[in-house]
């Protein structure tokens, strides 16, 4: 699965070309807003824009494409959706999700609102790059095949040993926070894909603080992303009283970033 990413100022025209005609998209999912008219649409969208005017880039416009022989049906592009929403950070907002069945390989158009329900702006840094290590992850999670874009003409940097062992760290997170329903079962996987999970305490001897390691390399877990800080870990599976965290090991000083 591949993920695209634009970002824009018209609901009305993201609306319009996402929706019609009507011969080729199929409308799986929506979240406040209305279904029946691109028009009343772009219309909801533009009301919830409106309580944040400053906001003028408020246009989300996601594209995911599946490998052509992929089974995926109506069912999971939408719940494929929403995971991939959730873990790029825009909830709690309007979401329009459309198939569209003019290409050979199946195919979403994914239309959210950068202004929450609440008025408040969701961040739009680095969606493009949040998408694609989202995309990865749910490829992996739901053994999708996975499906390559063509060569630039001018290939970009080539990341260095510990970009990349940081990559395979995010992308293992990021599919056992799908994967798992516990804190614990999420250290299980990460055992399983080689990665040290390690814990800093404070002078009282409380776990204030995650990372993970691979072979030689070690990263805090807010460095990794926001969301896999420990604090963040909590609020995804909750605390619970058994995980293995007081066998775990404190941090070294020292520790490679």
């Amino acid at each position: 699965m591949i993920s695209k990413v634009i970002t824009g100022k018209s609901f009305s025209g993201c609306c319009r070309y996402v929706c019609k005609p009507a011969e080729r998209a199929e409308i799986l999912y929506v979240h406040g807003v209305r279904e029946s008219d691109p028009k009343q649409m772009a219309e909801d969208f533009e009301q919830s824009r409106r309580l944040l005017p400053n906001k003028h880039r408020a246009v989300f416009h996601g594209i995911l494409s599946f490998h052509p022989d992929d089974k995926v049906t109506n069912e999971l592009m939408a719940n494929l959706a929403q995971k991939y929403l959730q873990e790029i950070g825009l909830i709690n907002t309007q979401v329009a999700v459309v198939k569209h069945t003019d290409k050979a390989h199946p195919h979403l158009h994914i239309i959210a609102n950068l202004v929450n329900l609440n008025g408040k702006a969701i961040s739009d840094s680095w969606l493009g790059l949040r998408g694609k290590k989202a995309a990865q992850a749910l490829t992996q999670a739901h053994r999708l095949i996975v499906a390559e874009r063509r060569p630039r003409k001018q290939p970009g940097r080539v990341l260095s040993e510990e970009e990349t062992v940081k990559e395979e760290i995010h992308t293992a997170i990021a599919t056992g926070r799908m994967l798992c329903h516990s804190f614990e079962e999420l250290q299980n996987w990460m055992v399983r894909h080689q990665i040290d999970v390690m814990f800093k305490r404070n002078r009282a001897g409380e776990i204030c603080g995650i990372s993970f390691r691979k072979g030689k390399y070690a990263f805090k877990g807010s460095s990794i992303h926001r969301a896999y800080s420990f604090s963040g870990f909590q609020k995804t599976f909750g605390y619970r009283p058994n995980i293995r965290i007081e066998q775990a090991p404190r941090l070294r000083r020292g520790l490679r970033r």
